[in-house]
């Protein structure tokens, strides 16, 4: 018995290598074949439910809309609100979405989740099926009211709600007894961003609608273009003019100018009107092409452009946008760890941590990036070169995969950051509807400060906001899940916005969809 055990040990190890050896091969030689530009479709075991949270995670903008709900609306808990939204103003301004746990409507980081809603499909829409329309239905309840909000030439209305003063309260939206103030940018209160953003958007979206409604497609890529010409002509930080109203709350930090590249790229993107790559080539570089940060979210979009931008020369091979690969590259880097460029902090438990206020928002948008960038790479057999480190697309996707995992339950705590999904989540999220009694089983008008005695107290939320995706645990993965945490407890709109692309991408490569 003694004598056999080495040999046994021997031809163990030569088959091992031998194995090894065959797989090394495969994966030199057939890269491509392996994972095809619709994305791959993995033989191993998920573990987790792709396709549901799909579902969920675009369900949630359902729980946010303000505005006359509609007979399919599936969270039954919500019923309408701010039908007289413009009234102060001798406008319509009915609709929209609540971006987060309150009551106001911020038109900045509306437009910015209608965009990036509208690139999910755009990337990802194909491998939706079912949820395809479901998605298509939150990209239009956002632009029917931002072609509301633009509907008077020069002026463009970014904000119903006095932010302090809804603060000051606790109540249901249904219940707003808080002044729904109007406030606008025009030439002599310039918000180039907002505006940029806001064009991103209906371009964007344009390219949603173009074949199943193109009349609704063109309506939204000439209002666009208007916007752009507006945003680009009258420049300026819409948290100047506007600072007491929109700060702290949605201040400008980046600046506007990667707005402007960004809005530029989106309009290039949808209407082929040379006039903006032009645009784009005489201003990328000032707009700040070659910046090189790694923080893509509501406030920032340099990334954003950079991803979009470098699309045109790896799969239609563009030489005049090779730039763009390069900086598209250097985020990789930054975010990818273990290299020599990685500049990236992330938890104990593998979470990328951006910053301690909702830091989910980072997470989803990077992971949604991650998967958009692996699939054009994969296009035009192109890999990541980070000092010597080689990304491939697969690692990319297998990052991506791996921030989506955590947020879904892969973590420390096995606590799913999305409400209503898996077996744990959290309970006490910071929303106003969700915490008070519905008007269902509340009829009775909760007024101002009466929710307070609600916001701070242990009980569980009455109403389930499934597909909620809250801010996310700290630097050190623990998650108290208190309805004050605001940092770590709030949903928002743009949180959810790259997690559908995401996903979609996630549930179709694990034979899901």
């Amino acid at each position: 018995m003694a004598s056999c055990f080495p040999t046994f040990f021997v031809t163990s190890i030569f088959l091992g290598v031998l194995v090894c050896s065959l797989q090394f091969l495969c994966d030199a030689y057939y890269p491509v074949r392996q994972y095809p530009f619709s994305g791959h479709r993995h033989p191993r075991y998920a573990s987790h439910n792709y396709r549901d949270a799909l579902t969920k995670s675009i369900l949630f903008f359902e729980g946010q809309r303000s505005g006359r709900l509609p007979p399919n609306q599936r969270i039954t808990w919500r019923k309408s609100s701010g039908l007289s939204d413009g009234a102060a103003m001798h406008v319509d301004l009915v609709g929209g979405y609540y971006d987060a746990g309150d009551n106001v409507k911020f038109g900045f980081p509306m437009a910015f989740t209608t965009t990036i809603l509208s690139w999910s499909v755009i990337e990802f829409g194909g491998l939706m099926k079912g949820e395809l329309q479901n998605a298509k239905e939150a990209i239009r309840w956002a632009t029917d009211y931002l072609l509301k909000a633009t509907a008077h030439p020069g002026t463009i209305y970014v904000q119903v709600g006095d932010a302090g003063k809804d603060h000051a309260c606790w109540e249901r939206p249904e219940d707003m007894d808080t002044p729904r103030s109007v406030f606008k940018i025009d030439k002599n209160t310039p918000g180039t961003e907002v505006a940029a953003e806001t064009a991103a958007a209906l371009a964007a979206a344009s390219l949603v609608f173009r074949k199943s409604d193109p009349n609704y497609s063109r309506i939204l890529a000439r209002r666009a273009m208007g916007v752009f010409e507006f945003a680009d002509k009258y420049r300026g930080v819409y948290s100047n003019g506007l600072r007491q109203f929109v700060c702290p709350y949605y201040c400008d930090f980046s600046g506007y100018q990667d707005e402007l590249l960004w809005g530029a790229a989106w309009l290039h993107k949808a209407t082929r009107n040379p006039n903006y790559l032009s645009y784009i080539q005489a201003n990328g570089q000032t707009l700040g092409a070659d910046e090189s940060d790694s923080t893509f979210g509501w406030d920032n979009k340099h990334v954003g452009a950079r991803i979009l931008l470098s699309k045109a020369f790896l799969v239609q091979n563009f030489q005049p946008l090779h730039d763009y690969k390069s900086h598209a590259d250097n985020f990789i880097c930054s975010v990818f760890p273990g290299n020599p460029y990685s500049t990236s902090q992330y938890t104990p438990g593998g979470l990328l941590f951006k910053m301690s206020d909702g830091n989910m928002q980072y997470v989803t948008s990077t992971s949604f990036l991650l998967v958009t960038y692996a699939k054009y790479l994969t296009s035009a057999q192109k890999v990541v070169n980070c000092g010597g480190t080689i990304i491939s697309p697969n690692k990319l996707r297998a990052l991506a995969k791996k921030q989506v995992d955590y947020l879904l339950g892969d973590n420390p705590l096995k606590m799913s950051y999305m409400v209503g999904y898996g077996p744990r989540y959290p309970l006490r999220i910071h929303h106003r509807g969700s915490s008070l009694p519905s008007i269902s089983a509340h009829p009775t008008k909760i007024q101002c400060s009466s929710g307070f005695s609600v916001m701070s107290s242990q009980s569980p939320n009455p109403n389930i906001l499934v597909g909620a995706v809250v801010g996310g645990p700290d630097q050190n993965d623990r998650f108290p899940d208190q309805r004050s945490d605001y940092e770590q407890s709030e949903p928002a709109t743009y949180i959810n916005a790259p997690l559908v692309g995401a996903l979609a991408y996630l549930a179709h490569s694990y034979g899901q969809i």
